[in-house]
């Protein structure tokens, strides 16, 4: 399949591009990117491949089966939806779209023009986490989960990261955005949603995307809750999930999937070393099988409403200084 990519940042070069031209799926054909020095650094290392300053040039010259949107938040939708009109389908990074209209916005159009549409979130492409569904039943009745993704940035004032209109909000819908994927993956959209956020950490700086949030949340008929700390500027850099049940305890992290007794001896534990580069060559191939009617598209709109609505929740409940109920959110939009 002929692809396009645009925007030329980190993800694309680390994970997209190598990924790609590991693929017996896919060739890249051309990219976009609005920074002419580095336009011209990768066309230079990568004969053979067209170059475009802007997505519109490349997705109206080229005759494409999917394209790679890897750019700021605050571009994705406009891209996407030109992807749409032209009948092209989308493999984009996360979120899914700024707000949750937005989202029902982009769903609506691509159902209406056939086009399929993915989320990367390598998460779910790595044994490690789809191993969590063969553990879980072995851990009783689950009562408490507690989700952590923490690093330090010396600089979260700048770029549009800092920028709460650029990029929709701060650390909980960027990276954020893949422990909530999992929550939402595991056990679906709470129904009590409660934040409190901070744009502080660092002195003398202004910005107003969050750079630390806590959310807590509750399934009310499951009668489980849970925590999730996100932050871009409290080290060390960790990122881990605990879920504690009424016979023990499941620890999951990148590389390491354990389930503990419930006075903490360890019982199982599966890792896996030196896999993460292929989890962005995972989500390819299963983007082919979904264009080709292989594969159904279990990562596609429909199931990112939730994510949208639970960050929605957690915004309004910052400015409301109460619980939100995700689902209500959600249904309004929809409705």
């Amino acid at each position: 399949m002929r692809v396009g990519i645009v925007g030329l940042g980190h993800q694309s070069l680390e994970d997209h591009i190598p990924a790609l031209k590991e693929s017996k799926d896919a060739e890249i054909v051309a990219v976009a990117e609005t920074n002419k020095e580095k336009l011209e650094n990768f066309l230079k290392e990568n004969k053979g491949i067209k170059g475009y300053s802007c997505a519109d040039d490349l997705i109206k010259n080229q005759k494409l089966d999917f394209v790679i949107v890897a750019i700021p938040h605050c571009k994705h939708c406009e891209v996407t939806k030109s992807c749409i009109s032209n009948k092209i389908h989308v493999l984009k990074e996360k979120p899914f779209a700024m707000s949750l209209k937005e989202a029902v916005d982009i769903k609506k159009m691509a159902e209406k023009n056939n086009v399929q549409i993915v989320v990367t979130l390598q998460r779910r492409f790595n044994p490690i986490y789809s191993t969590f569904f063969q553990l879980v039943d072995k851990i009783g009745d689950i009562f408490y989960i507690d989700a952590v993704y923490t690093f330090h940035t010396d600089f979260p004032e700048e770029g549009w990261r800092g920028k709460k209109e650029l990029a929709g909000g701060g650390c909980l819908i960027d990276m954020g955005y893949h422990l909530i994927d999992l929550l939402m993956w595991y056990f679906g959209l709470p129904n009590k949603v409660f934040a409190d956020m901070s744009s502080v950490a660092k002195e003398g700086a202004t910005y107003d995307a969050e750079d630390t949030a806590r959310v807590t949340y509750r399934y009310d008929d499951k009668n489980i809750w849970g925590s999730l700390l996100v932050s871009r500027f409290i080290p060390p850099k960790q990122e881990f999930l605990n879920v504690y049940g009424t016979r023990g305890t499941i620890h999951l992290e990148r590389g390491v999937i354990e389930r503990y007794t419930t006075d903490g001896k360890i019982q199982e534990s599966l890792k896996r070393e030196n896999s993460w580069p292929s989890a962005a060559q995972d989500q390819i191939e299963y983007f082919v099988k979904i264009i080709k009617g292989q594969k159904k598209n279990i990562n596609g709109p429909e199931s990112h409403l939730d994510h949208m609505a639970f960050i929605e929740a957690a915004y309004q409940s910052k400015k409301d200084g109460c619980y939100v109920n995700p689902k209500k959110i959600k249904e309004s939009i929809i409705q």
